[in-house]
């Protein structure tokens, strides 16, 4: 299969547009069970009116939240599919650029030191562009993720020792959780690197972040270690918003890597219920948007 460039370009374009437009339906569902799990006059209240934005936005063709976020685009290519990677990623990057002005969008990248802002979403090494390869031999994925600065400033690491164990990995995570509280907008998804080098370790707690809702972690470990650290964070009290209840996390995904033996890192990276999303899958037959 062969991709065009200038059809990546577009939907790129509206990848952005629909992510910060439409939550998918795994974060819809996972309002609903909180709402009806939820013991807290104070808690369902603010469910409530987080279930009514989500509604308005999408019949008043609005964004779901103002802060458009960094754009990060996970792309994922199959062993038969035939494109330049040095024109996918320009590809990807005038799409996004494309968003903001055509859109508009409202531009939160700037230069970290002079803060100067280009004013489409793109700057120095952004839109952020991940590859990954597959074994479906004619698809290609580009997944969007816009990720706000309010929970992204919910990003730890911690270099473990082995001698900790898994109690100094959940510990670690109940203690930034708690020390959060609302700052990070909950209910969020906690996402939890385990393992690997520093760098992979915070990657791996981005993807945990933003993986769907009722996915599982597929080393049977992380899996364990997901279901108790899910149970202790919806233990804590802080609740939606962190004004109290028993909604504080949709859930807490792990996602693991082999490490040094002298050394155990654990990443913590946040998703805020505004947990947005899109994706398109390139086939012979088309492209389909999805989630």
């Amino acid at each position: 299969m062969i991709v065009d460039t200038n059809s990546v370009e577009e939907t790129a374009k509206q990848l952005y547009i629909r992510a910060l437009k439409d939550l998918p339906d795994d974060i819809k569902e996972g309002f609903q069970r909180l709402d009806a799990e939820e013991t807290d006059a104070t808690a369902k209240t603010i469910l409530a009116t987080m279930i009514e934005n989500i509604r308005v936005a999408y019949g008043t063709d609005n964004l779901l939240c103002q802060d458009t976020g960094i754009p990060i685009y996970n792309v994922t290519i199959g062993g038969g599919v035939q494109v330049d990677g040095f024109a996918l990623k320009e590809a990807i990057t005038r799409g996004c650029a494309r968003a903001t002005t055509e859109y508009p969008l409202r531009s939160s990248v700037v230069h970290p030191i002079t803060r100067e802002n280009e004013y489409n979403s793109c700057g120095r090494r952004i839109p952020l562009i991940n590859f990954d390869f597959s074994d479906h031999p004619d698809e290609m994925v580009i997944e969007m993720i816009p990720k706000g600065s309010g929970s992204e400033n919910g990003s730890f690491l911690k270099m473990c020792i082995p001698a900790e164990g898994i109690a100094g990995v959940q510990t670690f995570v109940i203690d930034k959780v708690l020390e959060l509280g609302g700052k990070v907008c909950p209910p969020t998804i906690v996402g939890v690197g385990v393992g690997g080098t520093s760098d992979l370790c915070v990657h791996l707690a981005k993807i945990a972040a933003t993986r769907p809702l009722g996915s599982r972690c597929d080393d049977p470990r992380g899996a364990e270690l997901e279901e108790k650290l899910a149970k202790a964070v919806n233990s804590l009290g802080i609740g939606p918003q962190g004004l109290g209840g028993d909604s504080t996390a949709f859930a807490v995904h792990v996602e693991t890597a082999a490490t040094h033996i002298t050394m155990n890192p654990v990443a913590i990276n946040i998703q805020c219920h505004s947990a947005r999303r899109a994706t398109a899958t390139f086939t012979p037959a088309g492209i389909e948007l999805g989630y």
